[in-house]
């Protein structure tokens, strides 16, 4: 169990982002990498997890377009990261109707502000 003295898994992920990175855990008694982030593992129900950064490159697994009245489409897409995890975000720096399954993409940091903590996102890879 965690102590109150302990950081939260959250804060851990948010202060990685903070310095640039994508953190993630992974289950030692099985080796599985798992997001979001968490007090024990999913699936094996251990609290015997570590941290580790990811080098942020990934695929997308599955992708749509949200369309809200009065602003621009909006890309969700779901990332498969080459460490074998999978998380909801987003792709930049494209048109969202052009993200397509099987894009690999690269993680950024959208650094937030007073009213939002940072979060990640993804790029497309190459040109």
């Amino acid at each position: 169990m965690l102590s109150l003295m302990e950081k939260s898994p959250m804060g851990v992920f948010l202060e990685h982002l903070a310095k640039g990175e994508l953190a993630y855990q992974i289950c030692l008694d099985d080796n599985k990498a798992f997001y979001y982030p968490r007090s024990v593992a999913p699936g094996s129900g251990s609290s015997n997890i570590e941290w580790r950064v990811s080098k942020g490159l990934g695929t997308v697994y599955t992708t749509t377009v949200v369309h809200y009245k009065g602003e621009p489409p909006l890309n969700v897409a779901m990332i498969d990261l080459d460490e074998s995890f999978r998380m909801m975000s987003r792709v930049e720096d494209i048109d969202p109707m052009q993200v397509k399954i099987g894009m690999r993409v690269k993680f950024r940091v959208h650094a937030g502000d007073a009213k939002m903590p940072p979060y990640p996102v993804f790029t497309p890879v190459g040109g």
